[in-house]
C-alpha cells in the first residue's frame, strides 16, 4: 500500500498520538506522519501520553515500550479504556517475545522493533483484518538483535559486567569486548 493510498484509507479521523522519550526520533516521526496525512499529537513521557490519550483519544497511536518514567503499555491501556477501536503500534529497541505478547494482550495492533521507519509504521497502523503488513525492507540483522539483547540485559543488571555475563552464560571478557564495540547495523 502506498503512502497516498494509505492516507486515503484513513477516513475522516486521522488523529495520531506519538509517545516516545527520544526527542529527535519523535520530531522526525512527527514530521513524516504529518506528511502522510495524520494530525499528530506527541508526548515524551508516560504521564503526558496518558493525559493525551484520556483527554483526546486518537484513532491511531504509536507508543514506545520503554520510557524514562515508566512503561508505554500504561498509555496503551489508557487509550483502550477511552477508545477501544483505536489502532496502536508499540515500538521498542528491545524486542522480545514476552513483551510482544504483553503488548498485544493490552490491545496493541502490532509490535515493531526500532529502528522502524514511517512506512513500516503506517503499514502496521493500516493493516486490516487478516492482512499482515509487509515485512520491513531493512529488518535488524541477527547481529543487531543479539547486540540489543545484550545491551538490555546489561542495563537491567545496572551496567554490572560480571552479573550480565553470569546471566547471559558468557565469559566476562567476551562480554567486555562486545560492549566495547559499536552496535552492528
Amino acid at each position: 500500500m502506498t503512502d497516498t493510498a494509505a492516507a486515503e484509507d484513513l477516513g475522516d479521523d486521522r488523529t495520531l498520538l506519538l509517545v516516545d522519550d527520544d526527542e529527535a526520533f519523535l520530531r522526525r516521526l512527527e514530521k513524516a506522519m504529518e506528511k502522510r496525512g495524520f494530525t499528530v499529537e506527541s508526548a515524551g513521557s508516560v504521564a503526558a501520553g496518558r493525559a493525551a490519550a484520556t483527554a483526546r483519544p486518537p484513532a491511531y497511536a504509536v507508543v514506545d515500550l520503554r520510557l524514562e518514567d515508566g512503561i508505554g503499555l500504561d498509555v496503551v491501556e489508557a487509550l483502550r479504556e477511552r477508545r477501544p477501536d483505536s489502532r496502536i503500534v508499540v515500538l521498542t529497541g528491545y524486542g522480545a517475545i514476552a513483551t510482544a505478547v504483553a503488548a498485544v494482550k493490552m490491545g496493541a495492533t502490532d509490535y515493531l522493533s526500532k529502528p522502524a521507519d514511517a512506512t513500516d509504521i503506517v503499514n502496521a497502523l493500516l493493516a486490516r483484518g487478516e492482512d499482515l503488513p509487509p515485512p520491513p525492507e531493512n529488518p535488524m540483522s541477527a547481529d543487531r538483535v543479539r547486540w540489543e539483547h545484550i545491551q538490555r540485559v546489561y542495563e537491567l543488571c545496572d551496567r554490572n559486567v560480571s552479573e550480565t555475563a553470569r546471566r547471559l552464560n558468557m565469559h566476562r571478557r567476551t562480554l567486555q569486548r562486545i560492549l566495547a564495540k559499536r552496535s552492528p547495523r
